[in-house]
């Protein structure tokens, strides 16, 4: 099966979906009023430094404050030097000085109220989306991204991704690039596409970078008012292009003229040995619709997902957490339970693996498998998962199976995942997944008629109810309302109302 990137561009919508083996793995939508803003880079102001928590909210012209953590803000050495010295220090982090002079990471111990101050000037970097309630994260880190190389001019640091596993390449990259970078300044090798990258591959790549660095974003600095935007990261055409596409990607298909134009220079520029694997898709059925996309997107988006065994997943998100609970269904197994259970619990493991990462499910992720009394299945289990999400690009921390059956696992989040993206909480239940039942609205009208009708001298009263309630009222409770009449001597007319929500009604006396 080959492995595609299809790129669906739109002047509303663009939207990216990774396919490998036939099967969709990865999933990115952008809209222009909801453009992502990570690793855009901001000439921010301090609005209030907090030492309780260690952080600091910076205003960088959004509708929200970001949010600084203590080890995320890097000051130069001379300006660390006088913050200690003097709290009311008026350098900034964005100064001339802090852009000439190489920063270092604070030392442990210092905190953050001896860093900033309320007003303070400061250069950061948005690494993860505003979600939810939450403000951007922020960091003085700079840090930017080419095809083979993360460039950080404020860390003196040469790393090599972890998923570059051969100790002899691992030693040529840090050789190469220890003699190719500027003296202060830190690279990563960030991918395992770059395992194979030449001397002259990282050359460019640090090239660009440099002059990225010194004749753009250091230019502008200056110039840019606070709090206001200094550089705006590429958009997600052409993050994908840098970020997915790697020899293993057959073909990269493009339905839109001027977006395939775009990508094919983009690739031209940073890849010329992939520049035949870019293709403009004419066709009349949509891309999407050709590749069976839109059906896995849809699917996607559901709580309950149907393993083939005919067992079941149900991925359920909420604010601090996702919890995954998995269930035997329809499979009932040919042998015993225990081997049901298992087999299960280890189709469950690819599934969830799978889900996690097209989902783009990050923060705590809670997984509920099938109690097994086999400690050899435990352990297989838990193997198989650790297996299973070495494809995963975030980082990702798994804990042992418990003796209830749970997996603790962390997956770094750096933005929203995507019901969060395409979804909206329900107009009906307001995002609780449940409303109260018709017979609840029902007794709680009939509990306030109770109440009211004393104090009331009308004769009579109108309920104005959703029609469903209002079925409920005409044909069960009848002997209830007809209770009511006599009791209080008032006449009870109940009129359905289609535009009603099914917990409101409006009680009319007359």
């Amino acid at each position: 099966m080959y492995n595609y990137l299809l790129i669906n561009a739109t002047s509303y919508e663009n939207r990216i979906a990774l396919v490998e083996h036939g099967n969709l793995v990865e999933f990115l939508v952008e809209r222009p009023a909801e453009r992502g803003l990570v690793g855009n880079i901001y000439r921010g102001r301090v609005a209030r430094v907090l030492p309780g928590i260690q952080a600091a909210f910076v205003d960088i012209g959004l509708e929200r404050t970001g949010f600084l953590y203590v080890d995320d803000v890097h000051l130069s050495p001379f300006e660390l030097e006088n913050r200690m010295l003097t709290s009311d220090s008026e350098s900034s982090c964005c100064s001339d000085s802090s852009l000439q002079k190489t920063p270092v990471r604070m030392p442990l111990g210092i905190n953050i109220e001896n860093l900033l101050t309320e007003g303070q000037d400061i250069l950061v970097q948005v690494c993860k989306e505003p979600i939810g309630t939450k403000g951007a994260r922020l960091t003085c880190h700079i840090s930017l991204p080419c095809r083979n190389l993360v460039f950080m001019p404020m860390t003196d640091h040469i790393g090599i991704s972890r998923k570059i596993e051969n100790e002899a390449v691992r030693e040529r990259l840090r050789h190469e690039i220890e003699i190719l970078r500027p003296p202060g300044t830190g690279f990563i090798v960030r991918t395992v596409a770059a395992e194979n990258a030449t001397k002259q591959d990282l050359e460019a790549d640090m090239e660009f970078l440099l002059h990225l660095w010194n004749d753009e974003i250091k230019e502008r600095v200056g110039s840019v008012p606070v709090p206001g935007l200094v550089y705006e990261d590429l958009d997600i055409t052409q993050r994908a292009v840098r970020d997915l596409l790697t020899p293993n990607i057959d073909r990269v298909v493009v339905d839109d003229r001027q977006t395939y134009e775009k990508v094919l220079h983009f690739v031209k520029t940073f890849a010329p040995g992939m520049q035949d694997k870019v293709c403009h898709y004419q066709q009349d059925t949509p891309v999407f619709d050709a590749y069976g996309i839109e059906f896995e997107i849809n699917k996607a988006l559901e709580k309950k997902v149907w393993l083939r065994s005919g067992g079941y997943i149900v991925i359920e998100t909420t604010e601090a957490l996702t919890v995954v609970d998995v269930n035997t269904g329809r499979f009932v197994g040919k042998n015993d339970l225990e081997e049901t259970i298992f087999k299960t619990n280890i189709e469950a493991v690819k599934e969830i693996a799978y889900q996690l990462r097209l989902r783009n499910i990050g923060g705590i992720i809670i997984i509920d498998f099938i109690d097994m009394e086999d400690e050899s299945h435990r352990e297989e289990v838990f193997n198989v998962l650790q297996e299973a999400v070495k494809k995963d690009k975030s980082r990702i921390n798994i804990l042992k199976l418990s003796e209830f059956g749970l997996v603790q696992m962390t997956r770094k989040r750096n933005r929203d995942n995507l019901t969060r993206s395409m979804c909206e909480p329900c107009l009906y239940c307001g995002g609780d997944g449940i409303i109260k039942s018709r017979r609840t609205i029902c007794h709680e009208i009939l509990r306030k008629l109770t109440r009211d009708a004393k104090k009331m001298s009308n004769s009579h009263v109108m309920l104005r109810v959703h029609p469903e309630v209002a079925d409920l009222m005409l044909k069960e409770d009848v002997p209830v309302i007809e209770n009511l009449e006599k009791e209080f001597n008032k006449r009870i007319t109940i009129i359905p109302n289609h535009d009603i929500h099914i917990k409101k009604y409006e009680i009319i006396w007359e």
